[in-house]
C-alpha cells in the first residue's frame, strides 16, 4: 500500500484528486501487486517560489530495485507534468519505508474504507 504526498504552492490550479487518482494507475501499472496508493494533497499559500513536490513512500521489495525506480519516477514526472499548465519548480521522489512500518486495512462494522 504505497502512500503519496502531493504538496504544492497554492498558486498553481490543477485538479490535485485527479492526479492522485492518476499516480495510483502509474504505480500499479508498474507493480499490479503494489495495492492501493492512499494520497493526500497539502496546497500551501505561504511559498517562496511556486513548486509542486509529489513524494511516493513504498515497501522495499526485491522488484523494486534501481532500473523500477528509475521508471516510475519517469512515469510520475509525465504524470505530473500532464496535469500541471503553469510554470513551477518540481521535485519528485521515491522513498522506501524501513523494518519498522506496517500496513494494514481498519474495518469496523464490516464497511471497508473507500
Amino acid at each position: 500500500m504505497p502512500h503519496a504526498e502531493l504538496k504544492y504552492s497554492s498558486d498553481l490550479i490543477f485538479d490535485a484528486p485527479d492526479l492522485l487518482r492518476k499516480v495510483e494507475e502509474t504505480i500499479q501499472a508498474k507493480d499490479s501487486g503494489s495495492g492501493a496508493c492512499k494520497g493526500r494533497a497539502y496546497p500551501c499559500d505561504h511559498v517562496h517560489h511556486t513548486h509542486v513536490l509529489l513524494e511516493v513512500c513504498m515497501l522495499p521489495k526485491a522488484h523494486r530495485d534501481a532500473a523500477f525506480i528509475q521508471s516510475l519516477l519517469s512515469d510520475l514526472q509525465d504524470v505530473l507534468k500532464s496535469h500541471i499548465a503553469q510554470s513551477c519548480h518540481m521535485s519528485l521522489g521515491i522513498r522506501f519505508s524501513d523494518g519498522g512500518y506496517i500496513t494494514g486495512v481498519h474495518v469496523v462494522d464490516g464497511v471497508e474504507p473507500d
